[in-house]
């Protein structure tokens, strides 16, 4: 079948039409924006979805990402305020918010933000010494991100976010550094065995002093009850004392008697007891204190009765008159043993 002119006519009207609405019509994607330029010039901004645009006059200008995007910063060196070199990269985050400001305000926007932000990096750090510099990042960050962003408002772009990654100063500074901290973890740790050992002496010489407080205090009380012990045998030998006197004054010999013998008894356990007594040269015979003895027992078997029940009063003059009879010879008398045995009795 052949085609008259006609025909072929209305064939390329309908594919011109065709071809003009591939070119009117246009489908941006989610996350992008497309710039619209009519004869060059910028005109207008397609937002993601199905768009008409007048063809062969208007044309698609710059497709612009409208989504978050993240740039590394490349490592660089940064002098600080006090003559330190250190080693430092980041992380830039960005976000277009006018297509038009970024497509037609500045070439190549990436590559202006990364030189920007290197820049500013090199002038924030500069200001700090390197003790601040290594202590302060969220600082640092917070500058870097107010000063990148102001600077890159005119392009359409909002910067979200900078972040130092890393700060690496020079080896044989950061062996200074390890020293430095070393002897600072060293200072602190005298000072914490010093503190221990205050505290330590504090708490011994409370507790001597505690000690020392209940040891007088125990001394005292010790002292007093001797004191009243004392008190109370001196009671009863005057009591003692006052019974003997009323017994003489009634006319009892026999209580003078007890007393002394008594007392007599007394001073030669305590000759016997002496620690220094080695050897006791006695001048009197031992039958005398063996009499002595058995008087005092006749005198309390008179005065109390065999029975335990008070007896009469005994004639003194009879009781002088009893004799005691001693054998001498079956006591023997203290000697040294230096001494010669005697010849005889």
């Amino acid at each position: 079948m052949e085609l008259s002119g006609p025909d072929i006519f209305v064939i390329v009207i309908v594919l011109f039409v065709l071809f003009l609405l591939f070119k009117g019509i246009k489908t941006v994607p989610q996350g992008y924006q497309y710039t619209v330029e009519r004869f060059g010039r910028y005109t207008s901004t397609l937002q993601p979805g199905l768009n008409f645009i007048v063809p062969l006059i208007d044309s698609i200008g710059a497709k612009m990402n409208v989504m978050e995007q993240v740039l590394d910063i490349p490592q660089q060196e940064v002098i600080t305020r006090d003559n330190a070199s250190v080693a430092s990269d980041a992380v830039a985050f960005y976000q277009i918010l006018n297509p038009a400001q970024a497509a037609y305000q500045v070439a190549n926007l990436q590559h202006a933000i990364i030189n920007l932000t290197m820049t500013n990096i090199r002038s924030v750090m500069g200001s700090m010494d390197l003790d601040e510099l290594l202590s302060n990042r969220d600082k640092i960050n917070d500058q870097l991100l107010r000063v990148v962003d102001e600077a890159a408002h005119p392009w359409g772009v909002k910067i979200t976010r900078v972040e130092i990654k890393d700060i690496a100063p020079p080896k044989d500074l950061v062996d200074s550094m390890a020293r430095q901290m070393k002897a600072e973890r060293e200072k602190r740790a005298q000072v914490l065995e010093a503190e221990g050992s205050r505290n330590a002496q504090i708490l011994r010489a409370e507790g001597a002093k505690q000690s020392a407080i209940l040891e007088a205090e125990g001394t005292r009380e010790a002292a007093f009850r001797d004191a009243e012990a004392r008190e109370r045998l001196a009671e009863a030998e005057a009591k003692a004392t006052k019974m003997v006197s009323e017994a003489i004054a009634a006319g009892n010999v026999q209580a003078i008697n007890y007393f002394v013998a008594q007392k007599y008894t007394e001073a030669m356990a305590a000759i016997g007891k002496a620690n220094n007594s080695k050897i006791v040269l006695m001048p009197m015979e031992a039958s005398s204190l063996i009499g002595s003895l058995g008087g005092i027992g006749a005198i309390a078997r008179e005065v109390f009765g065999g029975d335990g029940s008070a007896a009469q009063p005994v004639n003194t003059a009879r009781a002088r008159q009893t004799p005691v009879t001693t054998t001498t010879a079956s006591t023997p008398a203290f000697r040294s043993p230096f001494d010669t045995p005697p010849q005889g009795t």
